[in-house]
Order: structure tokens, then sequence, then C-alpha cells
């Protein structure tokens, strides 16, 4: 069962757990106080303003007891993805390196973008080509990716960026950056490649009806899941 972990403020749980049900995955809303189940065999951080985003955006949740349990999942090689307000919560937490800060523009933007598939060899972007190029739709305020120049060469020499944002043409163009990110990043991998955290909503581009599908083989990646993982609370 893949946990959808729900903080105060989460607002996309619901439609990550239709997209995942579309899918054929069994999917369930967690409330994180109440810890991971022991049926757990994937998580998702879903997009919303958990907390209200105050202190910064996903710090407070971040520090919740249930992270715990959420890392010890990633240590375990349970594949966990953290959507938007739950990339940036994935980052908080260090399950990721780097950090998402507020957009070049100072404004919240929410419009359909173009990504470029970095690294195709992981569990997230198998569906893909190295260089495909997927439209999915971003919503956040605090989307610009941010490192030092040790971690962003380190990301780039393990081939640990998941996808750039580029053109409908596949060019990586300052132009084609929604919020100024480093590198035109959109997502990265944690220290296993099970882990990941991308701005854009895959579950937003899942349906047929919402317009595109491009965002169907990544949530896909929740299919790498072991069978059971025993004692996640």
């Amino acid at each position: 069962m893949i946990a959808i972990l729900q903080f105060g403020g989460s607002n996309c749980d619901r439609d990550a757990e239709r997209a995942l049900e579309y899918l054929g995955m069994d999917a369930e809303r967690v409330w994180y106080e109440d810890g991971l189940p022991a049926e757990t065999t994937g998580v998702l951080l879903p997009g919303g303003f958990s907390y209200g985003d105050y202190l910064r955006a996903g710090a407070m949740a971040a520090r919740a007891p249930v992270m715990e349990a959420v890392r010890t999942c990633a240590d375990r090689g349970v594949p966990v993805l953290g959507v938007c307000n739950g990339a940036q919560i994935g980052c908080e937490s260090g399950l990721t390196p780097g950090a998402f800060t507020t957009n070049a523009s100072a404004r919240f933007q929410c419009e359909p973008v173009f990504l470029r598939v970095e690294n195709a060899d992981t569990p997230w972007t198998r569906a893909y080509e190295a260089g495909d190029v997927l439209s999915i739709p971003i919503a956040h305020g605090e989307g610009r990716f941010e490192a030092d120049d040790d971690t962003y060469d380190r990301l780039v020499s393990e081939d640990r960026v998941l996808f750039r944002y580029c053109d409908a043409d596949g060019d990586v163009t300052d132009a084609a950056n929604p919020n100024g990110s480093r590198g035109n990043v959109a997502g990265v991998l944690g220290e296993r490649d099970t882990v990941a955290v991308l701005m854009p909503h895959p579950e937003r581009a899942t349906l047929p009806e919402l317009g595109s599908t491009d965002g169907q083989g990544i949530l896909r990646g929740f299919e790498t899941a072991p069978a059971r993982l025993d004692g996640a609370r």
C-alpha cells in the first residue's frame, strides 16, 4: 500500500490518491500523527502548504516524528516520492540535497511546463528515454532549486538530476526556467534512486481528462516497491 502522508495544509493528497488508483495501485491517505501502516510499500509526500509554509516551506512538516519512519523506509529501499510541498519537505528532512526557495519572480506560478528527462535509468523515469520532453504542470511559490557548488556538482556527476525545465524542443534555456532554479533543475534523487523529489505535479498529468498523461511514468516508480515493510510505524 502506498501511504500518501497528510499534514495540516496538504491539499494534493486526494489528487495523488486518485491518480495512483487510476494506475491500478493500492493507495491510502494517512494522517501524519497515525504513523505509517505496517503494510506500507511506498510513501508519497503530496503538495500543498503544510503548516502554512511557516518558517520555510516544508520546514515544520520535515520535523514531525513520522518523518523518522519515512527516512527508515527510504533507507530500506522503499520508494519515496516528494511532490511540490512534498519536495520541500524531502529536502528539509534530508531525504534529498539542496533546497527549494522563493521563485525568482517572487510570485506564485501555476502553469504547464516542459521537463527534459535527464536520467532514464531510475524507477521514476524508466518509462521514458533520456532526452524525452514531458508536459507537466507546476503550482508553487517556492520552487527555485538551490544548492551550493559542491552539492550541485555532486548531483550532476552522480547523475542524480532527474529533470530539467526546458522548452518544447528539449532545449534547456533561461527562458524555459519558470522559477530560476539552478541549472533548470526540476527534480533530483536522494542517495538511493528509489527516493526522489520534484516540483512539477505528475498526479495532475496522469488522468487523460486533465489534458496530459506524461506524469504516469513517474508515478509508476512505486511499482518497484518491496512486498511489505513490516514495523513501519
